[in-house]
């Protein structure tokens, strides 16, 4: 029944998720969806010491209402040239 009330929340964006943004990597994370706050409270820092085992660095978590529609969110752009993907340059 939980999980029913918990997929209907989601349904209307009114779900709890936790979102941790991380520094390096440049990332956003979404963990959830719970049905209240207080659920999602309780995981946040589970979460949090995870991302810290992976070597995450800037790690900020916030618990709100949302509906993302991705889960992890990598920032491409703040990435040093160098390291970016690019097209292949053939000679002629």
């Amino acid at each position: 029944m939980k999980e029913i009330w918990t997929n209907l929340l989601q349904a209307f964006g009114l779900a709890w998720w936790v979102e941790v943004v991380t520094e390096n990597p440049n990332c956003t994370y979404y963990f959830g969806p719970f049905a209240n706050s207080k659920e999602a409270r309780m995981a946040k820092s589970g979460y949090i010491e995870d991302l810290e085992h992976e070597s995450a660095q800037g790690i900020k978590a916030l618990v709100k209402r949302c509906k993302p529609g991705t889960l992890t969110v990598y920032d491409e752009a703040s990435e040093p040239s160098g390291m970016s993907a690019s097209s292949p340059v053939f000679s002629s």
